[in-house]
């Protein structure tokens, strides 16, 4: 065995003693016995063990990554030992990124497992084919729910879609919690720089934004919040953070964190006036929040300073970005925590589950997660941990169902 491929076996045996909710999950039995899984997700340990899940549950299971820079060589090599088709590698090309999801695409699948949306936006543009089999998808992200309503709003919108990321079991704790940790992880591990006592600027104050203002305050960090949603904006500033408008408080960041799923959240008159040794980091899908071409556009130089660092000389000042601008806990680091990404994949193993024994009786519309799954991976949770909790009684039950 390679060390690439033993270094990927490493990785995925790590995962498998902490991803109790998975473990579980592989005892169903054959659940998905005769379906094709096209899997589009960010290829590491954690998601290479969902992989093995559903190929345990019956699935023929064929993966990629749905991001550049996001893939793990070692753990894809590894998950080839498995009997999983795999096409993906760590890349900054988008023309091979997209390749490979052509792949995923060429074995026309039954189900697809997508995060961001690109598996499934391209089979309803440019191979529209493959959706003469294709009975649903399950979608990850915010930025992906967002992207396939905007499919359903114009009516193009061809198979039934679950949202995982509505999940309660999800966006409050992968989106908060794991944003928040595998962010600021990723930050400390690339520059070795101290946060207590920083000015950080999180941009959008969503669930993930939440998670990160959350961590860098408890990281003893001076946090401000740039909002343009007003209930967003006051929710900050009740959870003691300075809000403001971005042009007034990046250029006094010492670390700014965008995570809004939306582009450009910086301009030029705004970077030309960062303060000099800022950090820039991404915890969005995409790599458009920090806005690369207009900073490579106005940089005099640009060099790499340290491993995944990118150093921009702007107007005499050094200006660095993590990643090149893509997802800052992917791109550079490990992903979410293991034991938030077990809820993640719990959910959406049963997602999966849910769509190939009902799709027949299911609209070619986004749905919220069903909410007798959400309550139980909840239950699962719990039980993992060892708590159990309480329960009504009748008296209680009668009590709250009265006019």
């Amino acid at each position: 065995m390679s060390d690439l491929k033993h270094s990927g076996h490493q990785k995925i045996e790590w995962v498998s003693k902490h991803m109790k909710l998975l473990n579980h999950i592989q005892s169903m039995g054959n659940t998905l016995t005769g379906l094709k899984i096209g899997m589009s997700i960010h290829l590491e340990a954690k998601t290479a063990y969902l992989a093995i899940t559903l190929k345990k549950l019956g699935a023929d299971v064929i993966v990629t990554g749905c991001n550049p820079l996001s893939t793990q060589d070692d753990v894809a090599e590894a998950l080839k030992d498995f009997g999983i088709s795999v096409h993906a590698k760590r890349t900054e090309s988008e023309k091979e990124y997209f390749s490979f999801l052509h792949k995923i695409l060429d074995y026309k699948p039954d189900l697809i497992l997508d995060d961001g949306a690109d598996l499934t936006v391209l089979a309803h543009t440019e191979r529209t084919e493959v959706l003469e089999r294709l009975k649903g998808v399950s979608e990850e992200t915010t930025t992906g729910v967002r992207r396939l309503k905007n499919l359903e709003k114009n009516g193009k919108l061809r198979i039934p879609v679950i949202a995982v990321n509505n999940a309660k079991m999800k966006f409050m704790f992968d989106n908060r919690y794991g944003t928040g940790q595998s962010t600021l992880d990723s930050i400390m591990r690339n520059t070795n720089l101290l946060i207590a006592g920083k000015n950080v600027l999180v941009a959008g104050y969503g669930w993930c934004g939440r998670g990160i203002a959350m961590r860098a305050h408890g990281l003893g960090a001076k946090v401000m919040v740039s909002e343009v949603d007003p209930i967003k904006a006051v929710e900050a500033i009740m959870d003691g953070f300075e809000v403001g408008r971005i042009e007034n408080l990046a250029p006094k960041a010492d670390f700014i964190i965008t995570a809004t799923g939306v582009c450009n959240i910086l301009n030029a008159d705004v970077i030309r006036n960062l303060k000099d040794g800022v950090v820039l980091a991404n915890a969005g899908h995409f790599n458009v929040e920090i806005p690369m071409e207009i900073i490579e556009r106005i940089a005099e130089e640009k060099y790499e300073i340290r491993k995944n660092v990118t150093c921009y000389k702007i107007d005499g000042k050094d200006i660095f970005v993590i990643g090149q601008g893509r997802l800052v806990n992917l791109a550079a680091a490990d992903g979410h925590p293991v034991e938030i990404m077990d809820i993640s994949f719990a959910l959406q193993a049963l997602s999966l589950i849910y769509l190939s024994r009902n799709f027949e009786r299911l609209e070619n519309r986004v749905y919220e997660y069903p909410e007798e799954l959400d309550k139980k991976v909840a239950q699962l949770k719990l039980e993992s941990m060892g708590i159990g909790i309480d329960t009504l009684t009748h008296e209680q039950d009668e009590y709250l169902n009265k006019f």
